[in-house]
């Protein structure tokens, strides 16, 4: 599913234009990236958690040429599921581990 499909799907559930379901769908998308770049976490009910991870600078190496090169430091944005959602995705899935049966 991409951007565009959300902004279509958003706009026939809610019965509005699209062009009013595509500025919905980036406030709500600007909103969560201004709190990860605040370093808040943004927590969706029932859905996932998004937050921010620092990775510190480091040595590392082109692989290509094995040349040791400066890797600066970084974040990055983490998701965790939430439990509805794990629950959903796994709805119908045999999950019990398969019993095993051990002959002498």
């Amino acid at each position: 599913m991409t951007k565009a499909d959300l902004i279509e799907t958003l706009a026939n559930k809610l019965g509005i234009n699209r062009a009013e379901a595509e500025k919905a769908l980036n406030i709500i998308l600007d909103d969560i990236v201004h709190a990860l770049k605040q370093g808040d976490r943004v927590n969706i009910s029932g859905f996932g958690t998004f937050s921010t991870s620092t990775r510190d600078a480091r040595t590392g190496r082109n692989p290509k040429t094995g040349e040791t090169i400066q890797i600066a430091a970084s974040r990055a944005a983490k998701f965790k599921p939430g439990k509805q959602l794990k629950d959903s995705l796994n709805e119908g899935l045999d999950t019990t581990p398969p019993t095993t049966t051990i002959s002498a």
